[in-house]
């Protein structure tokens, strides 16, 4: 197992065993990106750390794509940067050759509407990597790199998880 495996393995250990009270249930691993299944609110998601991981500031840095059955909502990108962006600075996101301007405040990122979130999708099942960049509050540039070996699976996975319910 590679280390950025074994940091999966081991943020999905710790999501599952928080299951009993957050409604949770791993739906598998795959490659460096983990899908699970929620109860309260009904959604499913892909999710991976970003290479480094770590926490900063006291959250950890993902990348995730959800479905949400109750809002009608399937493949939308969600984006926690490892440092929270400056007010007002643009964040893009490259997934592959293609480039996306995101919306957020702070730490948070999405897609502009899910239109966005369908090309996001798109260009995530048929790239080897994404970079996410930002502006930090102190003014310096900043760039979570996520490998996506396995990403597609795990969209595909979460998409499954609340197909019944959609």
């Amino acid at each position: 197992m590679t280390a950025r495996t074994v940091r999966l393995v081991a943020v999905v250990a710790a999501l599952v065993a928080a299951a009993p009270a957050s409604g949770r249930d791993s739906l598998g691993v795959f490659g460096g990106w983990g899908a699970f299944r929620e109860t309260r609110p009904p959604g499913c998601f892909a999710i991976a750390e970003p290479d480094g991981g770590g926490r900063s500031r006291g959250w950890r840095p993902f990348a995730s794509v959800a479905t949400w059955p109750g809002r009608r909502i399937r493949g939308q990108l969600h984006i926690r940067l490892s440092r929270a962006a400056a007010p007002g600075r643009p964040i893009e996101l490259v997934v592959g050759g293609q480039r996306f301007a995101l919306g957020g405040g702070g730490a948070d990122a999405w897609a502009r509407d899910a239109q966005a979130d369908a090309a996001i999708v798109k260009a995530i099942r048929n790239a080897p990597e994404m970079r996410v960049t930002a502006t930090g509050a102190t003014g310096r540039r900043f760039t979570d790199i996520y490998p996506l070996r396995g990403a597609a699976t795990a969209i595909d996975a979460a998409t499954l998880g609340c197909a019944r319910r959609l």
